[in-house]
């Protein structure tokens, strides 16, 4: 039954998302958001997006502190009980998201099942149900904001809202799940799950493989099929997986089914059908409305964005997305390009503040994550985290990009993986090409190698070890690539 619901909203994509937009109307339109934009007078796409503008976290947040002061009725029609609570990449703030019961269940755990679903179709003869699902999720206890209201980081909200039969099917106990310190977390994780029969992992890559290599550490064991013979999916989201591919393959020592997701706090928004799809399918039938906004849009006054009937494969698009939680033309902050428009496939590129820019060179995090990946394969390397900011002109020379990089096996040479970097960053960016031309604008980039710790540390001192946090890939500005290289010297 799901799978002719999957087949049906992945055939016909444009009218499930113009469904999903008319019930969320027509759910929110006595709500105070709703009458303040006459949600009853709105009955097309075109009116929809002329009336409402778009909303980053600072234009929604007025609303939501209502609401968590428990004001009901105000973004959304049902009562909100629980919020999101994100540090988000780009700003210490943390940002509360409101989750309602429908963006639980018409969303989050939906499309979880659709993803379980098209598993089984691909594998049929999967026993992946037959033990456990190891899930490296947040390291945000549940706070009580008040009677009514309670936050934590997403999987915290989702583990804690599961229902009993879920609990059954996954590791560790809830109590170490939600542990707050990640260090004390990532042992009794281990200790907890490495005499269990694993089939199932799920989380960040660089918390994912600390975890792994401390089990192999405890059982004395080379590989992690050796402890977990059964193991046969890793579900990843959150960083590109391209430059932890091999590491994962080295250390699980045996083929698994590799699939990644495209699930954050405002809601889970595409996932591969199948491990060697180019691109993660767009999931439009899940209580969330899509839009499209050319990255060269931002900042305008008018904001220009497009439907899917109207995407282009290849170009890079802000994400901006309507929910059944109450969250309305709301800029996520991340930029996806289509890798298929028939499905609708997508990637996620980078982030629309996580760039580097400073010389009109725009580079995005998937040009950065694919260099990276090309120069440790080329010098034998395997990088375990990185970032990079811009080097301004000065008297003395022009501009350049530093790379701050920690590796986990070191690259035969660190002048070869310099220049194979440059060059892949050539190959996949015209416009750094451009300015890397006889060193004209941009000079050969300089790339300092990091003792191992230095990042985890640096995530440490604000507060972020754990969970989804993780260091700016790219940054146009120099703030926290200063603050790290000031804690190495």
């Amino acid at each position: 039954m799901r799978l002719w619901r999957i087949e049906n909203w992945v055939n016909h994509p444009k009218a499930a998302q113009r469904e999903v937009l008319q019930d969320l109307v027509t759910a929110a339109q006595y709500t105070s958001f709703g009458k303040q934009y006459n949600f009853t007078k709105l009955f097309t796409v075109k009116d929809f997006k002329n009336v409402v503008p778009i909303h980053e976290y600072h234009d929604i947040k007025p609303y939501i502190q209502r609401m968590m002061d428990g004001e009901e009725n105000v973004l959304w029609n049902t009562p909100i009980g629980w919020f999101a609570k994100s540090s988000g990449t780009t700003s210490d703030k943390s940002k509360f998201i409101p989750i309602s019961e429908e963006s639980l269940q018409d969303n989050h755990y939906q499309a979880n099942k659709d993803v379980l679903t098209n598993y089984y179709k691909n594998f049929p003869g999967s026993e992946l149900l037959t033990g456990k699902g190891l899930v490296v999720g947040g390291s945000h206890q549940i706070n009580r904001y008040n009677e009514d209201v309670q936050y934590g980081d997403l999987s915290a909200v989702l583990m804690q809202n599961t229902p009993f039969w879920g609990q059954w099917l996954r590791t560790p106990e809830l109590s170490i799940a939600l542990l707050d310190e990640w260090e004390d977390k990532i042992e009794k994780l281990a200790q907890a799950t490495a005499q269990e029969n694993v089939t199932s992992l799920a989380g960040v890559p660089t918390w994912t493989l600390i975890l792994l290599k401390r089990i192999l550490e405890i059982k004395n064991a080379r590989t992690i099929k050796e402890v977990w013979p059964n193991l046969e999916l890793y579900i990843n989201g959150g960083v590109s997986f391209v430059p932890y591919r091999e590491q994962f393959e080295k250390i699980i020592g045996a083929p698994i089914n590799y699939l990644e997701v495209y699930n954050a706090s405002e809601g889970f928004f595409a996932a591969q059908e199948k491990p060697d799809d180019d691109g993660m399918t767009l999931f439009t039938e899940h209580g969330i409305f899509y839009e499209f906004m050319p990255v060269e849009e931002y900042g305008s006054p008018d904001p220009k964005t497009v439907g899917l009937n109207e995407v282009v494969k290849g170009k890079n698009y802000a994400i901006v997305i309507s929910t059944t939680g109450g969250l309305w033309r709301y800029l996520v902050g991340d930029t996806v390009r289509f890798t298929s428009i028939n499905p609708y496939r997508i990637i996620v590129s980078g982030r629309l503040k996580h760039y580097m820019n400073a010389f009109g060179e725009e580079v995005i995090i998937d040009n950065s994550d694919r260099a990276i990946a090309y120069a440790a394969k080329q010098t034998g390397a395997i990088v375990s985290d990185y970032t990079a900011a811009p080097l301004y002109f000065s008297e003395n020379s022009n501009g350049a990009h530093e790379w701050l990089v920690e590796f986990e096996k070191e690259p035969t040479s660190m002048e070869a993986f310099t220049q194979a970097m440059d060059e892949e960053l050539k190959n996949v960016n015209s416009d750094y090409e451009a300015k890397r031309q006889k060193n004209i604008a941009l000079r050969m980039p300089v790339v300092k190698m990091l003792p191992f710790g230095s990042f985890t540390a640096w995530l440490r001192s604000k507060g972020k070890l754990g969970g989804q946090h993780k260091v700016p890939r790219l940054s146009n500005e120099r703030t926290i690539i200063e603050e790290i290289l000031s804690m190495n010297l």
